[in-house]
């Protein structure tokens, strides 16, 4: 009998593309998918292990997972993620309920593990590495890439197969560009997990690109968790990501291309410039500022101000006058200061930011910044994110009000017609519904008649 499995993704956008790779992997290995959990062998939780609050979601979901073990339909609940990947065996010590955890290394072989798994055989948990002391690897030191398989009517026209499975339709698809972390913020712990930031090649994410649009894909969403680093570790040359965005440009079927996860520091005058006169990268930045106040910023291991962040805003709104601007920012973190929280409310003031998130700090076990002096008591920190999150969304507010009048494209996601205009990103920068229904994955020209929040109402354009 064939055995089925469901796979749970949680977290961000980067997870989603491991998640496909997974059902990739575990399909041609020789297992039903099913989306159904009740009917299933085995059911797989992608994790999250970024902030506590991902990690109880992800607790919660291998639990709930567990409980159907008791119907005897499910034979085995695995964790793997980046949760798995970070705690390994004291997540194991701490929740028998699951069968495995399995870390990042064994994807290749998850079907196996799987099979033996759903057998009732046992797995070692996986033992976690200080992946923080993994050095960028030359071209010619890179470990050989795992044997890739492609599924029937997964080969690409041309360049590297691919490994991937759509996990759902939609004419958006994340794409990630690169893995891990050569930065050393303090607050962060994705290095001590994910390790040091590794590329993959241009001809694999254009061979990728090209599969996604016979998928019917219209918008790539190039995820990393530092997409302005793109190319360095490949020593591609200060203009990687500018070359890599005109490849993927180039790939016929696909008309946006959404840039996330820019880095401030590195985001230089010639990157936007290049962005910019690519037509198919929508006029969107995703700058992470994480705070305004230099003191604060030194101690976070990040650079700026609030006169160099909104003098690189110019830059980016006299190239795109109507480009969307995202960003988060951290308060409350060790040493903030009144003043350095006005100098951070006056920042948000100025940018005139299309999108906001605001979180309040916590220690992160394993980062430098949970053993900085100068702890806020909770309530302080609490007040702090209520009086930030209130500000933002009045800005956020402000700002889409400010585009009523404003011409768009407007990519349609659902058949009443609601979808993204350019300047909006996937799930977390509003929603734009056309006055009529529209076919899913069609670009229409539109006028905003209203703003309803961050969201709009447009009519077609004449």
């Amino acid at each position: 009998m064939t055995e089925r499995v469901h796979l749970v993704s949680l977290g961000c956008a980067r997870n989603d593309v491991d998640s496909e790779e997974l059902l990739a992997r575990l399909e041609q290995g020789g297992f039903e998918l099913t989306d159904d959990p009740g009917t299933a062998t085995a059911i797989v939780v992608n994790t999250c292990g970024f902030i506590e609050a991902a990690r109880k979601d992800s607790v919660d979901t291998l639990l709930a997972a567990a409980d159907l073990k008791q119907d005897g339909s499910v034979k085995a609940v695995v964790a793997v993620g980046c949760m798995a990947e970070r705690y390994g065996r004291e997540l194991a010590d701490a929740l028998p309920e699951a069968d495995a955890v399995l870390g990042f290394d064994v994807y290749p072989d998850i079907a196996e593990r799987l099979r033996w798994i759903t057998a009732g055989g046992s797995v070692e948990a996986h033992q976690p590495r200080d992946r923080r002391r993994l050095l960028p690897l030359a071209p010619t030191d890179r470990p050989a890439a795992a044997a890739q398989v492609v599924l029937p009517g997964h080969a690409p026209a041309s360049g590297p197969r691919v490994l991937r499975k759509r996990a759902g339709p939609g004419p958006m698809a994340a794409l990630k560009v690169a893995s891990g972390c050569d930065r050393r913020c303090t607050f962060c712990a994705i290095p001590s997990f994910r390790g040091s930031y590794l590329s993959r090649p241009a001809d694999e994410l254009v061979a990728e690109a090209r599969w996604l649009a016979g998928q019917g894909v219209k918008e790539l969403f190039l995820v990393s968790e530092n997409t302005s680093s793109y190319g360095k570790d490949l020593r591609l040359g200060p203009r990687a990501l500018e070359n890599l965005l005109a490849d993927l440009a180039a790939v016929d079927g696909i008309e946006w291309i959404r840039v996330s996860y820019l880095q401030p520091a590195e985001l230089r005058p010639g990157m936007i410039e290049g962005m910019v006169a690519i037509d198919k990268v929508v006029p969107y930045f995703d700058l992470s500022f994480q705070h305004a106040a230099p003191g604060v910023l030194r101690r976070m291991r990040r650079f700026g101000d609030p006169d160099s962040f909104l003098a690189l805003l110019d830059q980016v709104r006299t190239l795109a006058p109507a480009a969307g601007v995202r960003s988060n920012v951290i308060v409350g973190f060790p040493g903030e200061t009144e003043s350095d929280f006005a100098t951070l409310m006056q920042f948000a003031s100025d940018a005139r930011l299309d999108a906001l998130g605001v979180f309040g700090y916590s220690d992160e076990e394993g980062t430098e910044a949970a053993g900085l002096p100068g702890k806020l008591p909770d309530e302080v920190i609490a007040e702090r994110l209520e009086t930030m999150s209130v500000l933002a969304q009045e800005l956020c507010d402000q700002r889409a009000a400010e585009r009523v009048g404003e011409r768009v494209q407007v990519l349609v996601e659902e058949p009443d017609g609601t979808g993204r205009a350019a300047h909006q990103g996937p799930e977390v920068d509003g929603a734009t519904r056309l006055t009529g229904p529209r076919a899913v994955g069609s670009l229409v020209h539109a006028v905003v008649v209203v703003a309803e929040g961050i969201d709009l109402i447009a009519a077609e354009a004449p």
